[in-house]
């Protein structure tokens, strides 16, 4: 429908004599004003009155300042009459003359707003139609073929190994999992891809506190959490402890690096702990129902980046202090220096993601590459980005970075040095057992499901940059703006559905005004477009909690299964909204349980 207003619009401007003139088609804040709406006739006059403007600075300067004479000399000939137009609404009020002539069939009416803001009001057999096509796609509707042909690897999570599993990583696994859901719906072919820090200084703190004691503690996040602070605020306090913890370190990466080391302490209990963190990890990733595709470890990306760095050096990268730097400010003075290659010859974050960068595309070939983390490390992926676009300028022109803010309780903000962590283990299992203990006689497995859509939709339903406070009451709540509430109104128009049973289910047929939910429907594949472009999943999460007040007002106000002369098309909304609501949530990563 949007692209035969544009196509009406052209014309219409075809007739004013008006071939170049940009403008948007979009819907109105406020579905009273119509169903689309154009701005054209004020970016035209705009466009007109600086061009004139621009005429007179050359040939009338004393006309400047003068309104009146710019307006007069705005002017097209129509129909062989010169006209002149005074302002944008004047052009508004020629283009509805014009299309109100054409008497096309899907417009019900026009109207000129504002300065000239021009709405339509669109025939609700248009809208009829498209609810059958929801219906025969399946649970395909919203989806599109923007994207078909593209490969695309969104990396998210990244927790590491030796320490926990916190409320930060599920901050990005629910923004990696649903940008990844959002790019496959657009007919991506789409890697989900985990990075995890399994050497580097945290995996010796907490080694050095499991050493120090001869025995792992019974493993699971707790312990993790107190070896890793134990071990931080040793390094920190005691001279000794810190030259051990720098001894271990280095004998991590030599098991890596050097095959002949096999024996010993250090490598016995890293290959134990870090094979619990990871079996650990994937139990989480179960309950949140991601499933990833490749897994790169900082153990691999090191000797990589390392010799990425060494490659380049006196190109790119220069020695510094025994260390290997990169100048970044040299290529951007906004930006600042970073260290790529320690004074001990260990690569740091920095040359492991450069070696990343090229480990994953010799994987994948990916056309983009999409990272998620959390915005604390901005300013490292500044400096990150500059230098792959020395090094690799066709892998930084296909990567895109997205950074979200922190997630935390009303109680404020966590600590790993402190060991005050607030773990995704403890927020999922305090989340289903209040749903447990508030609604009566919920299945264990609902009380589950919907205590992730909680956390979820919390994290989705706003800005990715932005932090959020999890409120429990809030977000658990199965009324308002929450993910239980989705999920609830989901089981209303399934539990509609299998009341009704076979009954007849149209879009086809002639029906009372149910008020905006069907128009609000058909809206459904441009905010997949959107979200998906955008990597924006918050617009879904926002429009979701539109069709569930929608429907749930419909629901409330209409005998669906009636038997009445229009029940075939009730059903037929009911079960679009069941539709839409399931696709959205599977796009939120949340499942949409027929029960609650």
């Amino acid at each position: 429908m949007k692209e035969r207003l544009e196509g009406y619009i052209k014309e219409a401007l075809k007739e004013l004599g008006i071939t170049a003139v940009d403008f948007v088609v979009e819907h109105p804040a406020d579905m009273a004003y119509g169903d689309w709406a154009t701005n054209f006739a004020m970016t035209l006059f705009a466009s007109l009155r600086a061009s004139v403007i621009k005429d007179a600075k050359i040939h009338f300067p004393e006309n400047l300042g003068k309104p009146r004479n710019v307006h007069q000399a705005i002017s097209k000939n129509v129909g062989g009459v010169q006209k002149e137009f005074s302002s944008p609404r004047e052009y508004a009020e020629q283009i509805k003359t014009i299309i109100d002539g054409k008497n096309y069939p899907d417009i019900l009416s026009i109207d000129v707003a504002g300065p000239g803001f021009i709405n339509f009001k669109i025939a609700s057999a248009v809208f009829d139609k498209e609810l059958s096509v929801a219906i025969s796609k399946g649970d395909k509707w919203g989806w599109n073929d923007t994207l078909k042909g593209k490969k695309v690897m969104v990396e998210y999570t990244d927790p590491n190994p030796f320490k926990e599993f916190h409320i930060g990583h599920l901050m990005s696994n629910a923004i990696g999992e649903s940008i990844s859901r959002l790019v496959e719906a657009n007919g991506a072919e789409v890697r989900r891809a985990c990075y995890q820090g399994d050497v580097g200084l945290h995996v010796a703190k907490a080694l050095y506190d499991w050493v120090k004691k001869g025995k792992f503690i019974d493993f699971g996040e707790l312990s993790v959490g107190i070896s890793y602070a134990n071990g931080d605020a040793a390094y920190r306090n005691d001279l000794k402890a810190k030259e051990e913890i720098e001894k271990i370190n280095k004998q991590i990466y030599a098991s890596f690096f050097d095959k002949s080391i096999e024996g010993g302490d250090i490598p016995a209990y890293y290959r134990r702990a870090r094979g619990m963190s990871l079996d650990y990890f994937e139990t989480i990733y179960k309950r949140l129902d991601t499933t990833f595709d490749e897994f790169f470890f900082e153990s691999e990306t090191g000797e990589t980046g390392k010799k990425i760095v060494l490659e380049n050096k006196g190109k790119v990268f220069e020695e510094s202090e025994g260390a290997i730097v990169f100048r970044a400010e040299k290529f951007n003075p906004k930006l600042h220096t970073r260290v790529f290659i320690n004074k001990d010859g260990l690569p740091t974050y920095e040359a492991k993601e450069l070696g990343l960068a090229k480990i994953k595309y010799e994987k994948f070939p990916y056309d983009i590459s999409i990272v998620v983390t959390g915005n604390e490390v901005n300013d490292y992926f500044l400096v990150l980005f500059e230098a792959m676009r020395q090094v690799f300028p066709g892998l930084a022109k296909k990567t895109e970075h997205y950074s979200h803010g922190m997630l935390r309780l009303p109680t404020g903000k966590m600590s790993s040095r402190t060991g005050d962590v607030i773990t995704a283990t403890w927020l999922l299992d305090e989340a289903k057992a209040r749903i447990m203990k508030n609604v009566k006689g919920v299945a264990e497995d609902v009380a589950e499901a919907a205590g992730v859509a909680a956390v979820k939709y919390s994290i989705l339903r706003q800005t990715a940059g932005r932090d959020i406070i999890f409120d429990f009451d809030r977000s658990l709540s199965f009324e308002g703006d929450s993910g239980p509430y989705l999920q609830y109104t989901y089981a209303r128009t399934w539990s509609v559905l299998e009341k009704a049973g076979n009954a007849r289910r149209s879009a086809d047929v002639p029906h009372n005004d149910y008020g905006s939910l069907t128009k609000l429907l058909t809206r459904f594949p441009e905010l997949v477009l959107r979200a998906s472009l955008e990597r924006e999943p918050h617009h879904v999460a926002n429009y979701l909690i539109e069709v569930a007040h929608d429907f749930n007002s419909f629901y409330g106000s209409t005998m669906i299964v009636d038997g009445g002369a229009d029940q075939p098309y009730k059903l037929a909304l009911t079960e679009a909204t069941g539709l839409t609501l399931k696709n959205g949530l599977r796009l939120l990563g949340i499942t949409a349980p027929d029960k609650m």
